[in-house]
């Protein structure tokens, strides 16, 4: 019930209360405008969230009616700031008379100005509770004031605007066990215990400023980590994506240039977002990582169903004429067929579709799932007329927790050697200690990296997640012997801020190959730092 005057004015001296539907002002634009919810009690900044929040730990709320906010802004701190009634940054005469356009203020902690409606939630209303039925988020991070509307790695003109960025990361890989067995399939693999600068990528993203903006991507990186069935190339300098994204009508997107073909969600997503440091072996061993081709998407059913269909031919990258390489065509859908209202609990179905015209002799292969590994399977040289790949994928996330992996099996029309089935999975669980829960883009089907809550600047200890993953890569079937793989990998993840991760990833590995049975273990540490 909204209170009245006089309750209104004893309620505003309470120094708990819950303020919705306030935006917090972005660095870089409109776009970067965050709709938030914010929670104080006792004074204190305790949680700071785009999702709902309950009125369980204060009978007090105050709707900001999508007002803007400026101010300071820390996790377990006292807050001062201001809702204003429009966006300054739009409307700079506001600054000349701020009093006119003022909705609330706080100092310290304490209300100082309230010109918006409080609601009183009276102590026979009580919030349903139960576990993760009813997610209660942490705090997200934010930026400690909104007055700082530039970056320095970024350019605005009125025809095109764009932001540079990049990303460095760094492993140290110590094997620490191998038996006779493994030594004999894939060598000493104590010459692979070094330390590494795994990739340094460099580029930028930014719109042409048409109605409709264009979305142009020119990455590039200092080593080539191109993986298929067929072909592997590492050179000193890689152009990663140079892609010109363009919106054709209500939800279809065209995508042309260099690109991920739209195959499996763990191919799609950013390798810096996934669990593991590296993808299970079936999905390198099966998928490239880029192409050249073009590409359609949009979603269906209220963004609850995401498609993809390309072309591809990457007679750019090669010494062959266009209709001498190898073509591809790849297809990919995704569904959502169970969203909670507050979509913190959902279960994520896709299936994938790649056919490839073979041109060339191929050779399947698959290193162990550390960068500076040695090949462990490897089919040799063959020749084929084509193939098809299936890609399945099923992901539960609830809250913090995710489980789920992807099942891959390629088809390879290859007559010599009787047409071979080859196969590799993965199924795998990460939860998030410190509460976070990654977000799920549902135009591409695919989840993000997990948020940061409190940074360690904001005296908080980051964001942790533990990973487990169990892979399957069999390259034998037939007359095709070349071996089977599988790997148990766990994983620690910590970003002390958004820009930093420090992880370590265990592997140990039983190795199927050339009718021996190999073991062997590592450990690997990744330091990786972000630019954006």
């Amino acid at each position: 019930d909204t209170s009245s005057v006089s309750e209104q004015t004893a309620i505003i001296e309470s120094d708990s209360v819950l303020i919705t539907n306030v935006f917090l002002v972005g660095f870089a634009g409109a776009e970067n405008d965050v709709l938030a919810n914010l929670l104080i009690i006792d004074g204190k900044l305790k949680v700071v969230t785009r999702d709902e929040i309950r009125a369980s730990e204060t009978r007090i709320t105050v709707d900001a009616q999508h007002g803007f906010l400026m101010g300071n802004l820390l996790v377990g701190d006292y807050p001062s700031f201001l809702i204003l009634d429009q966006n300054p940054r739009d409307n700079y005469e506001i600054y000349l008379n701020t009093e006119a356009h003022l909705l609330f203020a706080m100092e310290k902690g304490a209300i100082v100005r309230n010109n918006l409606t409080v609601t009183y939630i009276s102590d026979e209303i009580q919030q349903k509770k139960g576990s993760w039925a009813a997610y209660t988020p942490p705090p997200m991070a934010v930026p400690l004031n909104y007055f700082d509307n530039s970056k320095w790695n970024r350019f605005d003109t009125k025809y095109i605007s764009g932001l540079f960025n990049g990303a460095m990361v760094l492993d140290r890989l110590q094997w620490l066990s191998q038996d006779e067995a493994s030594e004999s399939q894939v060598g000493d693999l104590s010459s692979s215990s070094i330390g590494v600068i795994r990739g340094m990528r460099f580029g930028f993203v930014g719109t042409f400023n048409f109605k409709r903006p264009w979305v142009y991507t020119i990455v590039g990186a200092t080593r080539a980590f191109e993986r298929g069935f067929g072909e592997s190339d590492k050179g000193s300098f890689a152009l990663y994506d140079a892609r010109l994204d363009i919106p054709l009508f209500n939800t279809v997107n065209m995508s042309i240039g260099k690109q991920k073909e739209p195959i499996s969600l763990s191919r799609m997503t950013m390798l810096l977002f996934n669990p593991m440091q590296e993808r299970a072996a079936g999905t390198d061993a099966f998928l490239p990582a880029r192409n050249w081709g073009i590409v359609f998407n949009g979603t269906a059913f209220s963004e609850r169903s995401s498609w993809a269909v390309g072309a591809f031919n990457n007679w750019i990258d090669t010494d062959m004429a266009f209709k001498d390489n190898s073509y591809q065509f790849t297809g990919r859908a995704t569904a959502l067929p169970y969203l909670s209202a507050d979509e913190s609990n959902l279960l994520h179905l896709g299936a994938g579709l790649r056919y490839s015209g073979i041109k060339t002799d191929i050779n399947g292969k698959g290193e162990a799932e550390f960068y500076q590994a040695p090949v462990f399977v490897e089919t040799g040289l063959f020749s084929a007329e084509s193939s098809i790949t299936y890609d399945l994928e099923l992901y539960w996330r609830r809250g913090p927790l995710l489980l789920g992996g992807e099942y891959i099996e390629v088809n390879v029309n290859s007559p010599v050697i009787d047409k071979p089935r080859v196969h590799g999975f993965d199924i795998g669980a990460s939860w998030v200690l410190t509460g976070e829960m990654r977000t799920y883009r549902k135009k591409s089907g695919v989840f993000n990296s997990v948020p940061v809550s409190r940074t360690v600047n904001m005296q908080g200890w980051g964001a942790w997640e533990l990973a487990f993953r169990f892979s399957k890569l069999d390259l034998t079937n037939g007359t095709l012997e070349g071996g089977i793989m599988d790997t148990y990998s766990l994983a620690l993840n910590w970003w002390p801020g958004p820009r930093i991760q420090v992880t370590p990833n265990y592997r140990y590995i039983i190795l199927n190959r050339f009718d021996v049975t190999g073991k062997s273990s590592g450990v690997n540490l990744r330091l990786s730092f972000i630019l954006d």
